[in-house]
């Protein structure tokens, strides 16, 4: 009996063991397993980390998003002013018309925006007073004749010793006043536009016609057709903008960095982003106050229709000029202080590489920014020109899925 109990002992330790050894096993094995997982984990994010740095694209995509690739170019980068203004005029080339006398408007024959020539009839006047004065130089004109003929006779008598001093005098003043209020009258007609030739001939004119001084586009028209017009008032304004040009504020702080000469960039908020130029050809000698600034004339260079007198502009004057790598300013991805730019590598003949690479900004100027990368590379590395948010937006794109 007691050596069954043994067997049974011995049975028993050995299950026992058996089952620790299975047990330890187990363990080992689990152990390995996750020190397996753990190093495939650290592999995937090592293999993430190689792919957030860079982008893949077609170059159907790079087309379709107007991204193109190039090397880094030179550009003028120039130091500059900011000033305001407005397009202008020379006094000579700005005209209005009037009237010498009180008159009616008769006629208009103009609109604002037409183009006339100097000269060119824009109105007419009607008044009895334009009748009244080409009656009289009519009759003038005739008394004129008979006080000539009397003058030359009382001459004729003087010299012979037959009339008397006295005569002549009087006649030779007579003739002389009567001659003087003809030129007075002849200076009017021409003031109202009237021939006096044409007078002479005994052409009498209901109405008198107004001429354009200039030439040039009729800018305003201050009067209507039967509406009465007093002397001297406004009734047609004219603009010769064959000679348009820029009048800008520059402050006193910033006069010292202007002069003849300079090239100025600016643009009309009309006609879009278009830049125009000009050259500075006169530089205020006099102070304006509220505020405190000289005007600046510029003759543009590239004149464009579309511009007129009193628009106002936005204006750079450019004080300096340096050549400079630069890039423009939507191909920079801006992150707080740091600036970067996507380096591309083509991989094959229709897919590109991009990768971000930090750069060190010098200094901006009209859309462009002048700079250097942080880490030394190529001279004829080529970089993408435009896009720099849609890359950077597409390269977290990667990241994120990754990262799942």
């Amino acid at each position: 009996m007691k050596t069954r109990y043994n067997t049974y002992a011995i049975l028993f330790l050995l299950l026992l063991s058996l089952g620790c050894k299975n047990t330890s096993d187990e363990k080992q094995s689990t152990l390995k397993n996750d020190t397996e997982t753990q190093t495939i984990t650290e592999g995937d994010d090592h293999a993430n980390d190689e792919h957030s740095d860079h982008i893949e694209l077609s170059t159907s995509q790079l087309s379709d998003l107007n991204i193109t690739i190039d090397t880094i170019s030179n550009r003028n980068m120039s130091g500059y002013i900011e000033v305001n203004g407005t397009l202008g005029v020379p006094p000579q080339n700005e005209a209005v018309i009037t009237t010498t006398i009180g008159a009616n408007i008769s006629q208009i024959k103009v609109i604002e925006g037409d183009y006339v020539k100097k000269g060119q009839v824009v109105a007419y006047i009607t008044h009895p007073d334009i009748i009244t004065i080409q009656t009289d130089y009519l009759q003038t004109l005739n008394k004129l004749s008979f006080l000539e003929q009397d003058f030359k006779r009382q001459q004729t008598l003087y010299d012979q010793g037959v009339a008397s001093g006295r005569d002549y005098q009087q006649a030779k003043s007579t003739f002389n006043s009567t001659s003087g209020l003809a030129k007075g009258y002849a200076s009017q007609l021409r003031l109202l536009g009237l021939s006096p030739q044409q007078i002479e001939a005994g052409n009498i004119a209901e109405s008198a016609p107004l001429r354009s001084p200039i030439n040039g586009y009729i800018e305003k028209v201050f009067v209507k057709s039967g509406q009465y017009a007093q002397p001297q008032t406004p009734l047609i304004e004219i603009v010769n903008t064959e000679h348009i040009h820029l009048d800008l504020m520059v402050y006193e702080k910033d006069i010292s960095k202007v002069k003849n000469g300079q090239t100025v960039r600016f643009n009309v908020e009309s006609i879009g982003n278009t830049e125009l130029t000009a050259k500075i050809y006169s530089v205020g000698k006099t102070f304006e106050d509220g505020p405190k600034a000289l005007h600046i004339h510029a003759e543009i260079e590239n004149k464009n229709n579309q511009l007129i007198p009193g628009m106002y502009v936005n204006a750079q004057i450019i004080t300096e000029n340096t050549t400079e790598k630069a890039i423009a300013e939507s191909a920079i991805f801006r992150d707080g202080a740091y600036s970067y730019v996507f380096v591309a590598k083509k991989i094959n003949a229709s897919v590109w590489e991009f990768t971000p690479e930090e750069i060190l900004i010098k200094n901006t100027s009209n859309g462009f920014s002048a700079f250097q990368f942080k880490k030394q590379q190529e001279t004829t590395v080529l970089v993408a020109q435009s896009g720099a948010y849609y890359l950077i937006s597409e390269l977290k794109k990667g990241e994120a899925e990754h990262s799942h």
